[in-house]
């Protein structure tokens, strides 16, 4: 693997010396050593962590956005009438998950900073599970907002603990990359979702309708999958069971050059309150819910293109392209987002402008020309990448474990009130045409877009004002205090500064 030199450098006169415990979790790992990797040995290290890290959050992506959309497929598959639904309650439904997800948020990174993060996940997904299959035995729209409150707790775990999983094993170059590919199961999961839900309208069951066999199938399918990632899914690269120790070294060594270490379980109030005073990280915020307005389409795009004159059959196979769309569209942008010359700010506002013109002519074409009117609808789902992109970027842009954890709560709680908010415009009086609920998306999405450009500005040139300073040295000799009472020097990179407080961090565009 890497060699590896774990001789003492000469130490200055009075080091500064920080408890093992004070700082990143990997500081004691990496401490003294000093790892080269070659160009081939780091692609086999990454490699190897590729093989065994994103098969399954690709896997549990899918599943878990698959459940969650449960509540679109079933508009068609009759739980409006097998539980006495009107069209307010229906968005309920759909709001109610985002409310406690919404409520959760903060308690739910927390726990991922306490606990170990694999292990923590899997137990949200294993409860996720039992809550979906209790969604079969719910006949009432007050059963039915129980278990959806119930499911939103236990989702609010998986995208946070996915950030903080590629922040761990990834440089920044590779997140938005990684973060793309698990989200874009997403679109697998519309297919996947779509295909069972068509085969479950074929059911001919006595009391049991088609929509109840959809919750019990994905409910099992989500039950099996947790075990195995209980099992298998590693909580950290200092304790990832298929590398060997040396490995582990490199991996965390490989990471390096992101400045902003492994994790912390340490809460740290001032990382805290130097996060919610940072006017940047209410942009982002910002940004996340203007940017999942449009996110109400996985709720009402059933019904949206039955309402184009689609019946059952052919709304549940149309929901397929959906996905397919939402595949490509979500592969193109991180593709650009990952181009050097475009960065991750103007690929997500290059993804607006078709997003923008289909949402205009889903509201402006003649409601006679169905065929027209879908492809529109179709167009308008390139809204779901620019967020797919400001996820793996907003992962890299903080720094100090507690400053992450406290930014990604932050962000997904707005993620969570532009899903909820977003619920109460498909309202049964815009109904077929929906001209209001297609204008409110068309304008959000170009909010967010100039709420990105803004995003940009703000960190270029703050990455110019630290290029002009003199270099800050403070924290160049560093020594951290082993549980033996012995001193050994590690980069601030494993330091759990903060990027404010890491005057050679700079912001990736």
């Amino acid at each position: 693997m890497a060699s590896t030199d774990s001789t003492h450098p000469e130490k200055p006169a009075h080091p500064p010396a920080f408890p093992a415990a004070d700082i990143d979790a990997a500081a004691s790992l990496v401490a003294g050593t000093h790892v080269h990797l070659t160009p081939d040995q780091a692609r086999r290290l990454r490699r190897k962590i590729d093989w065994h890290i994103m098969p399954f959050m690709c896997i549990m992506y899918l599943i878990t956005f698959m459940d969650k959309t449960t509540l679109g497929q079933a508009a068609v598959l009759g739980i409006e009438e097998g539980a006495h639904l009107n069209a307010t309650q229906f968005n309920w439904l759909g709001t109610i998950f985002y409310f406690s997800y919404l409520i959760f948020q903060y308690p739910q990174n927390l726990a991922l900073q306490r606990f170990p993060v694999g292990k923590w996940m899997s137990i949200n997904i294993f409860l996720w599970a039992v809550v979906l299959c209790c969604h079969a035995a719910c006949t009432s729209f007050g059963a039915l907002f129980a278990v959806r409150f119930l499911l939103g707790i236990c989702e609010g775990a998986i995208t946070p603990g996915f950030l903080i999983v590629t922040a761990m094993f990834y440089t920044r170059a590779e997140q938005t990359r990684r973060v793309g590919y698990w989200f874009l199961m997403n679109g697998f999961a519309v297919i996947i979702l779509g295909f069972i839900a068509y085969g479950v309208l074929y059911t001919r069951t006595p009391n049991f309708m088609p929509w109840q066999w959809l919750m019990i199938i994905t409910g099992i399918i989500t039950l099996f999958t947790s075990v195995l990632f209980w099992l298998f899914f590693p909580d950290s690269p200092t304790n990832a069971w298929f590398l060997t120790p040396e490995e582990r070294i490199a991996a965390v060594s490989r990471i390096q050059v992101n400045q902003t270490g492994v994790e912390n379980k340490l809460f740290k109030k001032e990382q805290f309150y130097e996060t919610v005073k940072d006017p940047k990280t209410w942009l982002l915020a910002f940004f996340a819910a203007a940017a999942n307005i449009v996110n109400s389409l996985t709720n009402q795009r059933q019904l949206i293109v039955a309402q184009f004159g689609f019946n059952a059959i052919q709304t549940t196979l149309l929901g397929c392209v959906d996905g397919v769309v939402e595949i490509l569209t979500i592969f193109l942008g991180v593709t650009l987002a990952s181009q050097p010359y475009i960065g991750r700010a103007y690929a997500g506002v290059l993804m607006y402008f078709p997003a923008i013109l289909g949402a205009i002519l889903v509201s402006t074409l003649p409601f006679s020309n169905k065929v027209g009117l879908l492809f529109s609808y179709w167009i308008s789902i390139f809204a779901i990448a620019p967020f797919t992109i400001f996820l793996g970027w907003a992962a890299s842009l903080t720094a100090g474990h507690t400053k992450r954890i406290t930014t990604n709560a932050i962000i997904l709680c707005a993620y969570a009130i532009g899903n909820a908010v977003g619920q109460f415009m498909w309202k049964s009086q815009y109904r077929p045409r929906n001209h209001v609920p297609w204008g409110v998306i068309t304008a959000t999405n170009f909010s967010a877009a100039v709420a990105l450009l803004a995003l940009r500005h703000l960190y270029w040139r703050e990455n110019k004002r630290r290029d002009l300073e003199t270099r800050d040295d403070t924290y160049d000799a560093v020594y951290i205090k082993t549980e033996s009472g012995e001193e050994k020097q590690v980069d601030k990179a494993f330091l759990d500064l903060t990027d404010k407080q890491n005057r050679d961090f700079r912001y990736v565009l």
